[in-house]
């Protein structure tokens, strides 16, 4: 049996800085640390559904990246005469998505975090007296002294009931294996009201498909997924004083602009949609008919529209993440959750003196904000923070 003192579950955003954190300002040596993914490279699930988009920039700033200093990125782009065209966007300089997983790249190279990756499926998870023993899918067993649960929401697609799974036309566009692209022009129905959505919109636009863009509600639009006071104190300290998780729950809930997109894409979907470029269907689906030649979406008040495959962009499933494995752990130490079945944690991001959380999992202590980059690096540093006061044992 593998015996580590770090095990971070999770290769993706998450899983990738806070090992580079871990390592880089955790007192962590490289031999003891291991991260658990089943993709064939650390953040193959990031990289396959960014690609799967269409994306071309991130909606996050500059300063929201994977390395340790906040002018990282910045610094690897070079001195701005001598970037790429196109490598940041404004508002808020926000990364090209090429630009950004080169310095991913980068960020895995300095830290050798590829000799690190174990290759695999967590399928069971449980607190033992000395260690936390994690079971794979093949059979094999790793044991580590601390666990973080880097998970994310990755595997749980959200299909509407009215989705069909039984027909190849009709795909989910983060499914772990990514749709085809369509290779000439046709037809394409795209399902969902919020960036995701109008990143495959706007690119199948480019390739000359004709496009319907069906949302249950109108364009909303916000810079950023959350408001950009939860990144600082001006509503993180409310929340902080906030300890009923419940209410913690509907704040986080009322706070995220979910089915948003930032302003930018906002003027380029009206314009596709003033120009005759692209379909506007607003409402709900109630049902698919899916006919030999065609597929026949039915919405409210008799609208049909065809179309000759649709493309799910309907975002994740609001679940805990982790299904049996996080199951099996709470059973075994009886780990506290609030009434949503989200962890509660203390300020370290601890669920139980050997295993910490990060992204959805750590959403009832970090708010809004935890899912996405800057919530990772917020991690990070709360995790790191535990090491250096000496409140997390090695033996």
């Amino acid at each position: 049996m593998t015996t580590l003192t770090w095990l971070i579950i999770g290769g993706g955003i998450h899983g990738v800085h806070i090992a580079a954190r871990l390592l880089g300002e955790g007192r962590v040596v490289p031999e003891d640390l291991g991260i658990l993914d089943p993709g064939d490279h650390l953040l193959a699930r990031w990289r396959d559904a960014t690609s799967a988009t269409g994306m071309t920039h991130l909606r996050s700033p500059s300063v929201h990246h994977l390395a340790l200093p906040h002018d990282a990125l910045q610094r690897f782009a070079g001195k701005r005469k001598n970037r790429k065209p196109g490598a940041f966007a404004i508002p808020f300089e926000r990364p090209s998505l090429e630009l950004f997983n080169a310095h991913c790249d980068q960020v895995e190279r300095t830290f050798d975090l590829e000799a690190r990756h174990i290759k695999g499926q967590a399928v069971h998870c449980s607190v033992e007296c000395d260690a936390v023993r994690v079971r794979l899918e093949c059979g094999r067993e790793l044991e580590a002294r601390n666990v973080v649960l880097a998970l994310g929401s990755s595997d749980q697609p959200n299909w509407p009931s009215w989705a069909p799974r039984d027909d190849p036309r009709v795909r989910h566009i983060f499914d772990r294996t990514p749709p085809d692209w369509p290779a000439r022009p046709e037809s394409i129905v795209v399902v969902g009201g919020g960036i995701s959505a109008g990143h495959v919109a706007l690119r199948l636009i480019k390739d000359d498909h004709d496009v319907h863009l069906i949302s249950r509600h109108p364009l909303q639009q916000h810079q950023f997924d959350s408001d950009p006071g939860w990144l600082g104190w001006k509503y993180t300290e409310l929340f902080t004083q906030e300890r009923d998780v419940d209410r913690r729950r509907r704040l986080i809930t009322d706070a995220r602009h979910t089915g948003s997109v930032p302003p930018d894409m906002g003027r380029s979907l009206r314009r596709a949609i003033a120009r005759g470029k692209l379909h506007w269907h607003q409402g709900e689906v109630t049902g698919v008919a899916t006919d030999d030649d065609a597929l026949r979406i039915m919405m409210e008040k008799d609208t049909v529209i065809r179309g000759g495959r649709i493309l799910l962009a309907t975002g994740f499933d609001r679940r805990r993440p982790g299904g049996a494995m996080v199951d099996d752990l709470i059973a075994s130490a009886s780990l506290p959750c609030a009434t949503c079945g989200y962890p509660i944690v203390d300020d370290s991001l601890r669920w139980h003196s050997r295993v910490f959380v990060s992204g959805p999992l750590a959403e009832l202590e970090l708010g809004p904000v935890s899912r996405n980059i800057a919530g990772a690096r917020r991690a990070g540093d709360r995790i790191v923070d535990a090491i250096r006061s000496g409140s997390i044992s090695d033996s």
